[in-house]
């Protein structure tokens, strides 16, 4: 074997152990969530609603394993949630969504929820609900426009009233039949304020931070869940316990699970299918051809 041989198989052995070398070689440790969030809580809330709003947008949030959500959401400044919902609220200021909901009243838990479809629109506050077929009251509907009658609603509601639309008061008897809610609370911008407004009064009792951050799924939907217990409950809080499921792909309050001071669950909320709209004239005129007014 010539020199020029050698050296050309001494170069082959090499290229080749080199090659299996890096083939081989562990890739780089994937940096450790704890850096993530440490470099996150040592920021500003705002800075932080800021970094949610664009994790939650570019599917970041959602890609999280679940301890690195749990990790980061405990990081974050007690001021941090309620402005990062506030400030999403902006997109849904006109919006359509479908909802399950189930409220204890007169001490009766209903059997099925109410299942509805609902139209909001803001300043002037305008809404559309139609009782969906798969949920109880089936059939109904309401329209409630705060710029023409303030103080009134327009609807079937079922019992007494059958399927005859009339005017009634908001806040009177039979609005009231099927809810403890005014139809003015009937959507995300209600239960994300009284977020907002529960958070101060938690705050001002001292407590910063929920009492348990965990993973769960919700509809099928994958959520944050914050617990929040109430130190003197009811009625100084709106629930002695709370669960505050968080969407991971808007900043959005995705689902509401609401105790008494026995436990005992007395309402539960599940946003379905949210999507920001614009609406026209009929969406919230009794004469539209699609309501049954």
């Amino acid at each position: 074997m010539t020199q020029a041989h050698v050296r050309r198989l001494l170069h082959s052995t090499l290229a080749c152990a080199l090659s299996a070398a890096i083939t081989t070689s562990p890739a780089p440790a994937r940096a450790t969530p704890q850096l993530a969030v440490n470099e996150i809580a040592s920021q500003t809330a705002y800075r932080q609603a800021q970094w949610l709003a664009r994790a939650a947008a570019d599917g970041k949030l959602a890609r999280l394993t679940d301890d690195e959500l749990v990790a980061l959401f405990r990081s974050l400044d007690p001021a941090t949630l309620p402005r990062y919902l506030r400030d999403g609220l902006v997109r849904y200021a006109s919006c359509e969504f479908t909802i399950l909901r189930r409220e204890r009243i007169g001490g009766k838990w209903p059997k099925r929820p109410d299942h509805m479809l609902v139209r909001v629109t803001r300043e002037p506050l305008r809404i559309y609900a139609r009782w969906l077929p798969d949920g109880a009251h089936a059939g109904q509907e309401v329209i409630y426009d705060e710029s023409k009658r303030p103080d009134e609603l327009y609807g079937h509601l079922g019992g007494v009233l059958g399927v005859v639309p009339m005017w009634t008061s908001l806040n009177g008897p039979l609005a009231r039949a099927q809810s403890n809610h005014s139809i003015r609370e009937l959507g995300i911008d209600a239960v994300t304020q009284r977020f907002i407004g529960e958070g101060r009064k938690f705050a001002d009792a001292g407590i910063t931070q929920p009492s348990d951050i965990a993973v769960s799924t919700v509809n099928g939907v994958r959520v944050v869940a914050l617990t929040y217990v109430a130190p003197a409950g009811q009625p100084d809080f709106y629930a002695k316990r709370e669960v505050i499921d968080l969407d991971l792909e808007a900043p959005l309050i995705r689902a509401v699970e609401s105790f008494d001071n026995d436990g005992t669950v007395f309402e539960s909320v599940v946003f379905e299918h949210i999507e920001p709209k614009s609406f026209d004239g009929l969406t919230f005129d009794p004469r539209n051809p699609d309501y049954r007014f």
